[in-house]
């Protein structure tokens, strides 16, 4: 009896997922006699919004990123590029950009521009858009990105100028964001909250249908300004699909037989039956499916609160033996299917400017236990002990790490607490020592670095650690005035090389990219920030 029900269990939500896609593919009347030229992929959580103003998760990004554009965009290389703005000026004291946008870049179709009409983006559109982005009453998520501007303005309908309180070079990585995409004033007030769900934008596809936790649609933007390098307009696509199975394995289950063509995360569900240990794909897909690999600026790591009533936190001795005493590649090989790179240098990811692969700890047993043996010593202590709070998805990770140190001498207790929890808690310094991530924000080391930054306490900042070190401070301060790129990454090394001195935290690994598509999928490429950009996307 006991079998059945589970038989049975398993039964329903692929009975349930079947029916999601034939609903999707059969009862839809906005489907096109071109399906072959559908782009389809699965989100694991319902989409929040489709206003690129609050576009602070991945699954809303990916989304929001096919609907709309900003002044630039970054290419997979994170080079700034030129979008909506065709060129820009700065000034020599770097604290004034001067944008002269593109004539023919057209709002989505709308009834409020006429009748079966689009409207033509000016700056004036640009003005009304980063004003509602610091709008108290809208209480966007990326109000922060607008922290260094001092002014903006329209100087006509083609130049948009912005002016900083003081110079950052990083600031044209953060107009990348979606956050600082152009929405059209008159839709967007007569739309008001619900803008959320009836998004116009610019981008390379148009908003079509939208059943919440069910399926999405796009259709393609016949009025896209941008073309391929052999002229041809963009997109290639005729649609996108989105759907919202919550289940990773049923995820998967899809992908393989088809029905999706593009999977982009690796669950423990599934990840020994489609890679190997060394991470390369099992000879039974590699007939229908493609991987595509690379460096994802994501740092997992482990932290220590460094104003802990625990002695153990305050003890460089301590946390210099954490990072020695496991190895990183065995870590990665085994629970990792060799993806992801082992951190034995420091914070700054490997792929981003200012990364050193020397600074870091490689593993070394033998030198973990000499340094618990010497704390044991200084401080009487003959059973030091530490806990690690986690989260379930990383339990494997902490239990891998507490048997490994107790092999030198060190007790360590493994709490597993919600997700919820975990962060409001790393925030209030009430966690001793957790587990944690850093995604990029924007592309420069400068954002990873400011963990370490003193008037950047949590809970009114990132630095989650409280980890204070004036001859840092006073580094991360001069990182905001320094224009040449070499010296700034040279800047940037030496910070980084000083945390891992003091050891407020502990790398585990540099995450890394993977995506499955189909093989009938090609253009799609990768990233290190993990975009989905779909313009250049082609279906045979």
């Amino acid at each position: 009896m006991k079998k059945n029900i589970l038989k049975y269990k398993w039964v329903v939500p692929s009975l349930l997922s079947c029916f999601v896609f034939l609903y999707f593919s059969c009862g839809d009347n906005e489907s096109t006699n071109e399906d072959h030229l559908v782009f389809r992929y699965n989100e694991h959580k319902n989409i929040g919004s489709l206003d690129p103003a609050f576009a602070k998760d991945n699954a809303d990004i990916w989304a929001v990123n096919q609907l709309f554009n900003g002044l630039v965009q970054m290419d997979e290389n994170l080079n700034v590029q030129p979008c909506i703005a065709r060129n820009w000026t700065i000034s020599e004291d770097a604290l004034t950009y001067s944008f002269t946008l593109r004539n023919d870049v057209q709002f989505h179709k709308h009834s409020l521009f006429g009748k079966d009409s689009t409207r033509t983006v000016t700056a004036y559109d640009f003005e009304y858009s980063m004003n509602r982005l610091i709008d108290d009453k809208i209480a966007s998520s990326g109000r922060w990105v607008m922290n260094k501007v001092d002014r903006f303005s329209a100087v006509n309908d083609t130049v948009f100028k912005i002016e900083l309180k003081q110079a950052f070079p990083a600031f044209l990585g953060l107009l990348t964001m979606k956050y600082c995409s152009v929405v059209p004033k008159e839709v967007v007030e007569h739309h008001g909250s619900d803008f959320r769900a009836n998004p116009i934008g610019t981008g390379p596809f148009k908003f079509k249908r939208w059943e919440e936790n069910i399926k999405l649609v796009f259709r393609k933007n016949n009025n896209y300004f941008e073309k391929d390098k052999n002229g041809k307009p963009l997109p290639y696509l005729e649609a996108v699909a989105i759907t919202f199975l919550p289940d990773k394995q049923s995820e998967f289950l899809q992908f393989v037989q088809g029905n999706l063509d593009f999977l982009n995360s690796l669950d423990a569900s599934y990840q020994d039956d489609i890679l190997t240990t060394k991470g390369e794909l099992r000879e039974k897909y590699r007939r229908n499916i493609d991987m595509i690999r690379g460096p994802y600026l994501n740092t997992e790591y482990l932290a220590f609160y460094m104003e802990s009533d625990t002695p153990e936190m305050q003890s460089k001795l301590l946390r210099q033996a954490v990072n020695y005493g496991f190895d990183r590649q065995k870590m990665m090989t085994f629970l990792r299917n060799g993806i992801g790179i082992p951190a034995n240098g420091g914070f700054i990811p490997k792929g981003l400017p200012g990364h050193d692969g020397s600074i870091g700890f490689s593993y070394d047993p033998q030198k973990a236990k000499a340094l618990i043996a010497q704390y044991k010593e200084e401080t009487s202590n003959a059973n030091p002990e530490i806990t690690i709070t986690t989260t379930s998805n990383y339990l494997n990770f902490c239990e891998y790490i507490q048997r490994e140190l107790q092999k030198t001498g060190l007790l360590v207790n493994v709490d597993v607490i919600p997700a919820s929890t975990l962060k409001s808690s790393k925030a209030n310094g009430k966690l001793d020592m957790f587990r944690a991530s850093w995604v990029a924000d924007y592309p420069d080391a400068q954002n990873y670095l400011s963990l370490y930054y003193s008037e950047n306490f949590a809970p009114n900042g990132p630095n989650y650690t409280h980890f204070k070190n004036e001859k840092f401070d006073s580094w991360y301060t001069k990182s905001f005035t320094e224009i040449n790129m070499k010296t700034r990454e040279l800047l940037y090394s030496k910070m980084d090389s000083l945390v891992m001195q003091e050891t407020p935290i502990v790398p585990l690994y540099y995450d890394e990219v993977v995506r499955f598509t189909r093989k009938d999928v090609s253009g799609l490429g990768n990233n290190p920030i993990n975009l989905l950009d779909l313009k250049h996307v082609k279906k045979l």
